[in-house]
């Protein structure tokens, strides 16, 4: 295995930076989980934690809802809010909804969400990355955008690493 930013066929030569580093991300947050069973995934150290699962969900909840609003031009609608809502909100209602399922159950999930992304990106090129937008009501650009969804991961994988150990405990 290589550890490398460098472009990625099929992409233009900046979107195949991005990708390489959402691999890395990805990569390592797979890893953070490997032979994790449901109850495992599900485990609460406190009455206002959220699982493993639950954070699982909300990586993937996370790139949904940046693909939705940035590729699709759009607000989630109802039904969207229905399946991910919890996930994207955690607290309460991850708790409540996120729980009782195996590792390949999430795996699938972060997959699907993250070929969509992949195929998007196939469309667009170097420029689009660059391109101005808003988000949060501040000025930022595409390239921004897509950062944040590794860089929310990668905090979501420390706090996964740490409910591992306490698990494991």
């Amino acid at each position: 295995m290589e550890f490398k930013v460098k472009e990625v066929k099929g992409y233009t030569p900046q979107m195949g930076h991005l990708i390489s580093m959402m691999n890395y991300a990805r990569k390592t947050t797979l890893d953070s989980v490997r032979g994790l069973t449901a109850e495992e995934l599900d485990y609460l150290p406190n009455k206002d934690s959220n699982s493993i699962g639950a954070l699982l969900m909300h990586i993937a909840a996370v790139e949904f809802g940046f693909q939705i609003e940035f590729f699709d031009g759009r607000k989630p609608n109802q039904k969207e809010m229905a399946e991910w809502g919890a996930a994207y909100s955690l607290g309460n209602a991850g708790r409540a909804e996120i729980k009782g399922h195996p590792l390949e159950y999430y795996i699938e999930k972060l997959t699907s969400v993250r070929n969509r992304t992949l195929n998007e990106f196939k469309e667009r090129n170097d420029d689009w990355l660059y391109e101005e937008c808003q988000w949060d009501h501040h000025p930022s650009n595409h390239y921004f955008i897509w950062f944040h969804v590794f860089e929310d991961e990668i905090n979501h994988r420390g706090q996964i690493r740490i409910l591992r150990k306490m698990v494991k405990s």
